[in-house]
């Protein structure tokens, strides 16, 4: 396909809204891609990007390789996703610090809807559908309350966790900051996408090389995850659509405890940052909470975040 250059910064428009996407729990990066229209050029792009296309590099030049992975379009939509998600990273950080009530309380509306959203694309409500819709969101409950085995600040967890999150990209419906928040590595991504840029733009070496140590951590766990993940992902929906649908529909039923606004710290950890931070919480009534529960901006907040899967739907439904 002979695009314009044009066409590449409407794709990186596209990239941006996927990565402003990507960087909120509850909307996906993938529903993104399937309303503008890029959705299966982005899954046949990410599958040719394999071991084939160094064999071309080596035996027909790089421009030959280049193109075999379609490599103009992907780097016009990973520079939008990558501005985006730079952009609204230190937004999101504030927010999470002084407004962290009415932020949860829009992220709460957005995943309400998504259950919603991916709910109704189950064609048949059978016994196994319905089972595996309660089991996963139990088990998914109950990981919201686990423990988790190590740090969120530590490598081999950021790995694992880039690795998992990275279903977003392919999925319309899962959120990847909604999975990271799930494990408890969303806080710790965030300060790793602000920690790279201030340590690049104020020069502090030290700083600078412990944020890109965890951003490769996450990076490379995406990028393994995103190639392990993709065909497995197809073949599943193609063969067993239903059944996915319905575990991921019960997986993020269960994690609503995850972000449900209200919440009192059970215990406490000390990051990185020799920063004093919430470790364990439990989800607790807004009428037992100490301090303003800010009720009615809550309550008007879920649902604008809710309103706006649902446009997002009848957009997507529309270019279907």
């Amino acid at each position: 396909m002979q695009r314009r250059f044009i066409d590449y910064l409407i794709i990186s428009l596209k990239g941006i809204a996927m990565g402003a996407a990507d960087v909120v729990p509850g909307v996906s990066g993938g529903t993104i891609a399937f309303i503008s229209g890029i959705y299966e050029e982005l899954l046949e792009s990410i599958d040719g990007f394999n071991f084939n296309a160094i064999k071309t590099w080596k035996t027909k030049g790089f421009k030959t390789a280049w193109n075999s992975i379609n490599g103009n379009f992907l780097l016009a939509l990973f520079s939008g996703i990558a501005i985006s998600i730079i952009s609204l990273a230190k937004l999101i950080k504030w927010l999470l610090t002084n407004e962290a009530i009415l932020l949860w309380s829009f992220f709460f509306g957005l995943v309400l809807a998504s259950i919603i959203y991916i709910g109704n694309q189950i064609k048949t409500w059978d016994y196994k559908a319905i089972l595996a819709l309660i089991i996963s969101a139990i088990l998914s409950y109950f990981i919201t309350l686990a423990e988790p085995f190590a740090s969120p600040d530590s490598n081999l967890y950021l790995f694992l966790s880039g690795f998992i999150a990275i279903i977003a990209m392919i999925l319309p419906g899962v959120s990847g900051a909604f999975i990271l928040l799930t494990l408890g590595v969303y806080q710790t991504a965030l300060d790793t996408i602000n920690n790279l840029i201030t340590g690049i733009t104020t020069l502090d070496f030290d700083l600078f090389k412990a944020a890109f140590v965890k951003f490769s951590m996450i990076a490379l766990g995406a990028l393994l995850g995103i190639k392990a993940f993709s065909k497995l992902l197809n073949w599943m929906f193609k063969h067993h659509k239903n059944m996915t649908l319905a575990i991921l529909t019960g997986f993020m039923i269960g994690s609503l405890n995850k972000i449900w606004p209200w919440k009192k710290v059970l215990t406490w950890r000390v990051n990185s940052h020799n920063e004093k931070v919430p470790f364990l919480e439990k989800s607790i009534s807004p009428f037992s909470f100490e301090g303003d529960n800010l009720l009615l901006f809550s309550i008007g907040l879920m649902a604008i975040g809710f309103l706006l899967i649902i446009v997002l739907e009848k957009l997507g439904s529309k270019k279907q």
